[in-house]
């Protein structure tokens, strides 16, 4: 049995003989106790040996010779198993500080250090850790150690440019560019190579950059302007373009970097201009050119005018030789950004709106097909947001509707299908973006919306003649001269004259003030002859005008106002003159109606001679256009300033007043009312007939009465009223005693005084 057994501890392995000697626990042989016995101090030991293996540095030197001494002792205590360790497993036996006889899986993750018996404590261990970190540092700073750019290492490198650039001088300008950009935004350039610390170096250095480096990068990558203009010559195509790609990307990266930090309209241009000829160079290396894109198109819509035009022209170059990558993203920011922008409006905003809407058309106008998607999409929301508002009729759901961003949505795209015309792709969007602002003025079609409803006729008079569609506009227009009645005297008056031009709505005070009427007058009239004038040519024109003839006459039929008559007669007079120009012009003609091709070539004779209604048109719209530029930018300037106005009554109507409002007051005392109402006198009366408190508080009511009225009312008063006195005490009879005129005398100075009270307060 012991053989047996014996054979069996020498093949088993240490785990299986663990296991086994736990599995014969329950036997009474003497071997089997004593390997139980030796199982449970392999079991102690194996977990020993683990806590040392996992000992990390800063553990103790007493561990590792504690675990020694424990098998020195198993070999007194038990020499047998002692002996089997020796046989089997002598890496356990020989057991040393450096020795961490773990598993290959353990091995992996911790590796004891080669002195554990040396270190004496972690705190060491630490401290030399922190004295190479040092060091380290120390080496590191040697390394990037910066140098401080000057004027003279500036006046170097220009000069070296115009020379001969090469790379390695690119390298350095690019990194001294760098370092100044990065001061920027307070980075202070500590991870390049050179420093900017004078804010004259930092100008002297990007003035050299924006002036010098392009024609150095032409000459340094060996590229020549292509004889064909309209095709850019791309820096990839350089066989140095490898070379050098890091550097320009970097300075890439570093001009759009300033773009964005840039505050000063003029440095901002100047910038703009650098990217502008850098575009190839973008094209070439599309994240820099994303991150210039997002910048153009921030100045494009909020920058100074002429940041704005360098941006949009930045823009459309990048667009036009690269339209499959960029042009759709473009597009879409760019109608975002207008929409944004035309939330308000006013006489200084509506420039840049119209700038936005010329320079949006430009760039559809680079891609038709693209232009279609876009615009279907847009005119399709526009006409989703008019169908809610007619079906739910509720407050929000109009003014998603009647706001300016609605508005100038559609005249844009009014603008877009008007530049773009003839077209064959755009030409079916034209009737649902007429029926769009046709429903935008039917939806709540009041007096108070006369404005919106002359910018959507505004927008299809546009529309209908570019793309020589006609469009009923005169309806809407003729609609208001029906509406409203001309001949009611206005309730009050108005200081300055309503801009049509920057409004939606009208409150109901502008309802009630001349200003609307006068305002209505002359919309109407300019409106109406801009609309005949897109006709003035058409061979119908004399069955076009007849309904609006006819309103015309009726209109002067009923309005008694000369000031509204005479701008609506001229008009009628304009129209009936040129469509009799045309009747006798068509009666001439030798071909009938179906000639479609005979009635074009007609109607363009005729628009190249001139009709009398377009020959009016030219001069009247030069007129108007001075006086919307004087009204900008005079007139609206002083009606700003609010200057106090001072309204003084005559005489005669004060002295009317004055004797209806004291009337009750003298009644008693005056003896008859043939005068004209000598205040003054009545009250003498009074106090010569007798001299009773009653008197004198009649007096001091007038006084009273008096003190309210403003002071130079009061001041006109006391004046006439002195007059007044003077006048009838040369009247007075003469027979009077000494005592009546001293109380005469007295009176008047009292009157005086109070007076003079009143003003103070």
């Amino acid at each position: 049995m012991a053989a047996k057994q014996k054979r069996k501890l020498e093949d088993l392995s240490v785990d299986e003989f663990l296991l086994s000697g736990f599995d014969s626990a329950g036997e009474g042989d003497s071997d089997e106790e004593v390997q139980k016995q030796n199982g449970l101090q392999k079991k102690n030991k194996k977990k020993d040996l683990k806590s040392a293996a996992f000992t990390t540095d800063d553990g103790k030197k007493g561990k590792a010779t504690e675990h020694k001494e424990q098998l020195s002792r198993l070999k007194n205590k038990d020499p047998e198993f002692y002996k089997f360790l020796q046989a089997n497993d002598q890496t356990l036996l020989n057991f040393d500080d450096t020795d961490t006889s773990e598993d290959e899986d353990e091995k992996k993750y911790h590796r004891l250090p080669s002195a554990l018996e040396e270190a004496g404590s972690g705190d060491d261990d630490d401290d030399e850790d922190d004295d190479m970190g040092q060091k380290a540092s120390k080496k590191s700073k040697k390394a990037v150690e910066t140098i401080k750019v000057t004027d003279k290492m500036i006046e170097d490198w220009k000069a070296a440019m115009k020379k001969e650039p090469t790379p390695r001088l690119f390298r350095e300008v690019t990194q001294a560019f760098k370092a100044a950009v990065a001061t920027t935004k307070g980075e202070g350039g500590a991870q390049c190579r050179y420093k900017v610390a004078d804010s004259s170096v930092f100008n002297a250095l990007v003035l050299f950059c924006i002036r010098d480096i392009y024609v150095a990068l032409q000459r340094m990558l060996n590229l020549k302007p292509d004889k064909d203009q309209k095709k850019l010559v791309l820096p990839s195509s350089s066989p140095k373009w490898q070379k050098n790609q890091l550097d320009v990307k970097m300075y890439l990266s570093g001009v759009v970097q300033l773009l964005s930090c840039l505050t000063e309209s003029t440095v901002i241009s100047a910038v703009l201009r650098h990217a502008n000829q850098l575009a190839p160079y973008y094209l070439c290396l599309p994240k820099q050119c994303r991150h210039l894109v997002k910048q153009l198109m921030k100045q494009w819509s909020t920058g100074e005018e002429t940041s704005r035009v360098l941006a949009f022209l930045a823009l459309n170059k990048i667009c036009r030789h690269k339209q499959e990558t960029y042009l759709n993203p473009i597009l879409k920011q760019m109608y975002i950004s207008y929409v944004q922008n035309c939330k308000f409006t006013s006489p200084n905003v509506l420039p840049m709106i119209n700038f936005m809407q010329r320079t949006l058309t430009e760039m559809y106008s680079l891609d038709t097909q693209a232009t279609y998607q876009h615009a279907f999409i847009y005119i399709r929301q526009l006409a989703i947001h008019l169908r809610n508002a007619m079906t739910m009729k509720k407050k929000e759901t109009y003014q998603s509707v009647y706001n300016w961003q609605y508005i100038h949505c559609l005249y844009l795209w009014c603008r877009v299908l008007s530049s773009l015309h003839p077209s064959d792709v755009l030409q079916p969007l034209i009737y649902p973006l007429c029926q769009v602002i046709i429903g935008t003025m039917k939806l709540v079609p009041t007096s108070r919306y006369y404005p919106l409803r002359m910018h959507c006729c505004r927008a299809l008079t546009l529309l209908s003649s570019s793309t020589n569609t006609f469009v009923p506009v005169m309806p809407f227009l003729l609609e208001i001269l029906q509406q409203v009645d001309f001949n009611k005297k206005p309730g009050r008056m108005s200081k300055k004259p309503i801009n049509f031009a920057v409004i939606l709505k009208l409150s109901k005070v502008n309802l009630m003030e001349k200003a609307y009427k006068d305002g209505l007058i002359d919309q109407l009239y300019d409106l109406i002859l801009e609309y005949f004038h897109t006709q003035a040519s058409s061979i119908g024109f004399p069955e076009l005008s007849l309904p609006t003839v006819i309103q015309l006459k009726a209109f002067l039929k009923e309005c008694k106002v000369a000031n509204y008559c005479k701008p609506v007669r001229q008009l009628l007079e304009k129209v009936q003159e040129n469509s009799s120009h045309i009747t006798g012009r068509r009666q001439k003609a030798a071909f009938g109606v179906a000639d479609a091709t005979a009635v074009a070539a007609w109607e363009k004779q005729i628009k190249e001679e001139g009709t009398p209604l377009s020959r009016y048109y030219s001069q009247w719209k030069k007129l108007r256009e001075k006086e919307i530029q004087l009204e900008i930018s005079g007139k609206d300037r002083m009606e700003d300033l609010e200057l106090p106005e001072i309204k003084r009554r005559k005489i005669q109507e004060k002295k009317v007043e004055d004797k209806k409002e004291f009337k009750d007051l003298f009644e008693s005392d005056s003896e008859s009312d043939s005068d004209d109402g000598e205040l003054k006198i009545k009250g003498k009366k009074g106090r010569l007939g007798s001299d009773d408190d009653k008197d004198d508080d009649d007096d001091d009511d007038h006084l009273e009465d008096l003190s309210d009225m403003s002071d130079d009312e009061g001041m006109e008063c006391e004046d006439s009223d002195d007059e007044n006195g003077d006048e009838k005490a040369s009247k007075a009879p003469q027979p009077l005693s000494s005592s009546a005129l001293i109380k005469l005398a007295e009176g008047d100075e009292d009157l005086v005084e109070d007076l003079e009270l009143s003003d103070d307060d």
